[in-house]
């Protein structure tokens, strides 16, 4: 991102009612003078008007995160990462070929919460191809529509008819809907308590036999395969990425991004951005390793 653009801060604070509340103040451009500021700000990168340009849209990253309410992700972080896009999308934008910045910046604020949620939906990289991150990104809207709310199977003619719709094999609509519906379930899990197995975790039945390919196929879904990446993976960091890292994400505590900017002595994108990069390293050394 531009140099320009670097002390612009526009994180939502922990409380996101309040800053649902304060982006309202914020008066919405017209077309003119979305056009005008443009065209000043590529001119002169001047943070004012950067800044007059951005908070006319933090209500448009509003409206893209909403649709991605059923991710189960936190809303401020999504929130956050959409901010990312707008900024990026400030500064690529050419006013002289004729869009309008609100249309240009959607794709940059989708394009930077579609990136968050496939990175913190699961460690192990979900999908590669475009058609990949369209079924992930389709899949539940499709069966919404459809009204198949619920975590039965999908039969084969509705596999057949979205895997048509989304250009990917069936094996792949099926596969997907699984890691879905489980996401990155616990081995601690107990099992009912008042069944016969008297509240034994999921854990308690891995056998310790050597295990056969369909077995080791199995193994590589399973937390403890996850952890064993990820002790192997974090190791590519630096002491102040996995502090980062361990703070935001892996801690107890509710550690803001406020908390460790003033730690560190640098602004809270800043933090934000190396608790993102310590994300995709991780991600990068995890897929080097499978």
């Amino acid at each position: 991102m531009d140099n320009a653009l670097t002390g612009l801060d526009f994180s939502p604070d922990v409380n996101l009612a309040r800053y649902l509340q304060s982006i309202r103040k914020y008066p919405l451009l017209s077309q003119e003078e979305e056009y005008e500021l443009a065209v000043k700000y590529k001119d002169s990168k001047d943070k004012t008007i950067a800044y007059k340009l951005i908070t006319s849209h933090l209500r448009l990253v509003i409206k893209v995160v909403s649709k991605y309410k059923g991710y189960g992700l936190p809303i401020n972080e999504m929130i956050a990462e959409g901010n990312i896009g707008l900024l990026y999308a400030i500064n690529k934008f050419e006013p002289d070929r004729g869009f309008r910045f609100s249309t240009y910046a959607l794709w940059w604020i989708k394009a930077a919460v579609q990136k968050y949620i496939l990175n913190s939906w699961s460690l192990v990289k979900l999908g590669t191809t475009a058609a990949q991150k369209k079924l992930f990104f389709n899949l539940r809207k499709i069966k919404n529509n459809l009204n198949l709310t619920d975590d039965r199977e999908l039969s084969g003619n509705i596999l057949a008819d979205i895997a048509q719709s989304l250009d990917v094999s069936v094996q792949e609509v099926t596969e997907m809907n699984t890691r879905l519906k489980a996401h990155d379930g616990s081995l601690n899990i107990t099992i009912d308590s008042q069944s016969s197995e008297g509240g034994a975790e999921w854990i308690d039945f891995i056998y310790d036999n050597k295990p056969n390919q369909e077995e080791q196929l199995a193994y590589r879904e399973t937390m403890a395969y996850r952890r064993k990446l990820f002790s192997k993976a974090i190791t590519v960091l630096n002491p102040r990425e996995k502090d980062i890292l361990y703070k935001r994400r892996l801690s107890e505590q509710n550690i803001t991004l406020d908390d460790l900017s003033r730690v560190y002595n640098i602004s809270k994108e800043r933090v934000r951005q190396i608790e993102l990069n310590s994300i995709r390293k991780i991600t990068k050394a995890i897929e080097a390793m499978q």
